[in-house]
Formats: C-alpha cells, structure tokens, sequence
C-alpha cells in the first residue's frame, strides 16, 4: 500500500472517524479498515493528536519548528563560545 502524508487537520479528522466508529460498536480493526490505514498508525496519532482540535495541533506543531530552531541557534552558540575559550586560553 502507498504510503500517504496525511495534514494535521485530516488526521483529527480521522480520529473523530474512529470514535464515531467505536461508538457504532465496531472494533478498531474494522474501523482501520475502512479508514485505509493501520492499527499502529491509529494507536501513534491516538497518542500524538487524541483530544486535540484542529487549533491545537497547528500550535504544536509550530511550538516544534520554533524549538528545533532555537536548539540550532544555541548550538551554534555553545559551538562559537567553546572556539572563543580555546583562542583565549593559548598563551601566545
């Protein structure tokens, strides 16, 4: 089966699927099934997304890019300080 990338809203959207499903009294399996997708990523955008709405989650994941970027950024500055102590500490 192609693998699709799903956005984050129709990821919710799908969950909200799922417990309309479960709801209806069919199992995950079937529920999976029909969704076209597979019980292990049901159970990871369960963990990742459940309870969440649309806002949320867009927040999150902008709350991720921004920290991978500051983690670069004080990457780079333990990299640049380490480099300065060196110069520094050489008697010349």
């Amino acid at each position: 089966m192609a693998r699709k990338n799903y956005t984050i809203e129709q990821i919710i959207v799908k969950l909200r699927e799922f417990e309309l499903f479960y709801g209806q009294g069919k199992t995950i399996q079937e529920a999976c099934r029909q969704s076209q997708i597979t019980e292990q990523t049901y159970y990871r955008w369960r963990k990742e997304y459940g309870g969440m709405h649309t806002s949320d989650a867009k927040r999150l994941k902008n709350l991720e890019k921004e920290n991978s970027r500051l983690k670069k950024f004080v990457a780079e500055l333990s990299l640049d300080n380490a480099i300065l102590r060196d110069v520094t500490s050489k008697n010349f």
